[in-house]
């Protein structure tokens, strides 16, 4: 064939590719994908949260995926279960020196036993999460809100518990478990927000 003719039989091609690349259609869809992306995800999920600096700084840096509500809200349970295992083990530790009063020994002795029971309910928390069921959706999500709840309570229990505690001891401690706290309750935020949208898994057994 001439080089003419195959140059003139190019021409319709060439023009719907230029046209589909600048469409309204292909901006909207590039717009939609982008949309989707991981970090608008995580944006948009931790604005509302409860405290959202730390939800976009903890999420966005989280090495699993975050493709989905449902991943979001397993990888705020993660991050929280990480911080109250490593809290666990700090109280125990310190509370095994048999160091200080007999009132912060007393404080740490509760709140050892109060953090261990945190770490449990994230534990079964993460568990239900991962194997969520169309036709158990309901019943699974209200017992992870009631588990992670019941972990923010004993955090709280904690902190109560060393009110009346003076020293570097008190200052540690709190710090640590406001710390745990904050993250569960972003947790738990991105357990309603899944359970509000009706998320469904990806598989069904």
């Amino acid at each position: 064939m001439p080089l003419a003719a195959t140059t003139h039989s190019l021409f319709p091609l060439l023009f719907l590719v230029l046209l589909f690349s600048t469409s309204p259609y292909s901006a909207d869809a590039r717009s939609h994908h982008a949309a989707k992306s991981p970090s608008d995800l995580v944006r948009s999920s931790c604005v509302n949260a409860t405290y959202p600096t730390i939800c976009l700084r903890t999420l966005s840096s989280y090495p699993g995926p975050a493709m989905t509500p449902r991943d979001l809200a397993q990888a705020a349970v993660k991050v929280s279960l990480s911080r109250a295992s490593r809290v666990s083990k700090y109280l125990s530790l310190v509370s095994s020196s048999e160091q200080g009063s007999k009132r912060q020994r007393a404080a740490l002795t509760d709140c050892v036993e109060q953090i261990a029971d945190s770490v449990d309910e994230l534990s079964k928390t993460l568990s239900e999460l991962k194997h969520l069921r169309l036709g158990k959706f309901r019943w699974q999500m209200s017992n992870a809100e009631t588990w992670v709840s019941a972990a923010m309570t004993n955090e709280d229990t904690c902190l109560d518990g060393f009110q009346d505690v003076d020293g570097k001891l008190k200052s540690d401690v709190r710090r640590k478990i406001t710390n745990v706290a904050r993250v569960t309750s972003n947790a738990l935020y991105m357990i309603n927000r899944l359970d509000e949208s009706r998320g469904r898994p990806r598989s069904i057994p």
